[in-house]
């Protein structure tokens, strides 16, 4: 099967991943002749009783249009719709594509893959040569099975196409690639930690987007990290996503499963990292913009980063509010309950059902824990059925002020990065997360994509090119980089004389990407 991707153009460097996919294709459905292009269309296309339905054939309402003669307004009607159902089927083809990006291989899933080094020279390649000598180069010329050319893009072949011709992974390589093109393009001149040292002595108004990476050195742990990550750690909760114990529906159904964890990530207000102190030394040097932490521990607040100059995309510990009548309070006056494995309660909603007189007014037909109770139909122990059908009921439950999912973010973040930062930012670094959690996520590639970017974690990401990736522990990485620039960054947790050995592991296809680690002295 011939593979035809001239009409795959590379977008500009702000276009998101959405908008690659859908010109894609929209474009690679004007060859007739081009069998990957059909095949492409017909992977992409929404489908009317299984069969494959093209935009000029479905009304708004996802029917067929048999009705040559229909009015001209039915017609623009009609297109309008597909068009939505097409960008509709998009979202969820490129939240797909996501999946497969970030997913780790199900246990006894075995493929075929690519290098990391050969990874980054094929996708080097697709870029210096364009998608049709690409694919000429590589598919045709049978160099590589589109299957393995899937994992140069990070992106796992499905368990379910196992077994399928090698045709069948077409449609999905092309998004890759199209999702390859659109990302931001390096800027090629910004390679070496002296680069990434001179950036940031020259530049005076830097964003630093950071995540739970930045704060592990303290015992809290992050996230995804596998084994040691805090959702690899509740599969003994029984859910069916671990991240559902920070989905705000599931709290309000039952609080117990949030705080049953949720003393493993209370922060301790006294203690910051060297990361931490490497963003305020930024701010007393006159250079922070904005510290946008996706964080809930509130540490940057210990450190000294201004109120003015944080946007705790996340929300925090720092204060709790009743999810029943909204009272706020400060955090650390519910830290004692959460520490001691206790739900805690309103003080409010305490003193107002104190205040309550009549015994009428003090029954609901809730339990404490928020569950209807089941009526118990034969009790001899009861002296009333109908008391012990009746609760008396709870205080509300305080809830930490972080932003659970299901929850929208502060207007606060919307407002500074596009109303303040966007225009002043002249430099990007990233430290300890892996970008994975939208809409944070999207403020890299939403930034001017020529404002040169850094990158500081233990690995690389592979859904954002940055110019400058420097990974390691972070309080390692920024401790050298202070040394390099002359800076005194001092902290208790950085060891006096400390040496950091730097490499930079692949020269020729990643100048831009560095390796630090810690000469321990015997």
């Amino acid at each position: 099967m011939a593979m035809d991707l001239s009409e795959l153009t590379p977008l500009s460097s702000t276009a998101s991943g959405k908008e690659a996919a859908y010109t894609s294709v929209t474009s690679f459905g004007s060859d007739p002749d081009s069998e990957f292009d059909d095949a492409l269309v017909a992977a992409a296309l929404p489908r009317v009783n299984g069969a494959v339905s093209h935009p000029q054939d479905l009304s708004d309402d996802g029917s067929t249009n048999g009705d040559d003669d229909a009015d001209d307004d039915d017609d623009e009607d009609d297109e309008e719709g597909s068009e939505v159902s097409v960008e509709s089927l998009f979202d969820d083809t490129i939240q797909e594509l996501d999946d497969l990006l970030h997913e780790e291989d199900p246990e006894g899933y075995t493929y075929e893959k690519v290098t990391p080094e050969e990874g980054l020279a094929l996708r080097k390649k697709l870029r210096d040569i364009g998608p049709t000598e690409f694919c000429n180069v590589t598919i045709e010329s049978g160099a590589i099975t589109a299957k393995k050319l899937l994992t140069a893009f990070n992106i796992r072949p499905p368990p379910y196409l196992e077994g399928a011709p090698d045709e069948a992974y077409y449609s999905l390589l092309s998004l890759a690639i199209s999702r390859e093109l659109s990302k931001r393009i390096k800027l090629p001149h910004w390679n070496s930690i002296d680069d990434a040292v001179d950036l940031i002595k020259k530049s005076r108004n830097i964003i630093v987007l950071t995540g739970a990476g930045i704060s592990t050195s303290l015992g809290i742990p992050d996230f995804r990290s596998k084994d040691i990550g805090l959702y690899s750690k509740l599969e003994h909760l029984g859910l069916s996503d671990p991240q559902e114990v920070f989905d705000i529906e599931l709290f309000r159904q039952d609080p117990t499963i949030f705080y049953s964890v949720a003393r493993d990530i209370l922060p301790d207000t006294e203690r910051t990292t060297p990361t931490h102190a490497f963003i305020y030394l930024l701010q007393q040097k006159g250079k922070l913009l904005t510290n946008y932490s996706q964080n809930i521990d509130n540490i940057e607040s210990t450190a000294g980063i201004l109120p003015e100059k944080l946007i705790q995309c996340h929300g925090s510990f720092a204060t709790a509010s009743c999810i029943q009548c909204k009272y706020n309070v400060p955090g650390e006056l519910i830290f004692p309950d959460i520490r001691a494995g206790r739900i805690p309660r309103c003080d409010r909603c305490i003193a107002a059902l104190r205040q309550l007189k009549a015994p009428a007014a003090m029954k609901r037909k809730r339990s404490q824990n928020g569950q209807d109770k089941k009526k118990r139909r034969f009790d001899t122990n009861s002296d009333s059925e109908e008391e012990e059908d009746y609760d008396i009921p709870a205080a509300g439950v305080m809830k930490p002020d972080i932003t659970f999912f299901g929850e929208a973010l502060p207007d606060k973040f919307s407002e500074r990065l596009t109303n303040h930062d966007k225009d002043k930012v002249d430099l990007v670094i990233v430290i300890g997360t892996s970008l994975k959690v939208a809409p944070v996520s999207e403020v890299v590639p939403y930034l001017p994509s020529d404002i040169p970017q850094i990158y500081i974690s233990r690995e690389t990401v592979s859904h954002v090119n940055f110019d400058i990736d420097m990974l390691g522990d972070c309080d390692i990485v920024v401790s050298e980089i202070c040394r390099r620039a002359g800076w005194d960054l001092r902290h208790p947790m950085i060891p006096k004389d400390q040496v950091v050995n730097v490499v930079c592991q692949d020269p020729e296809n990643a100048p831009h990407r560095h390796r630090f680690h810690e000469i321990k002295k015997e």
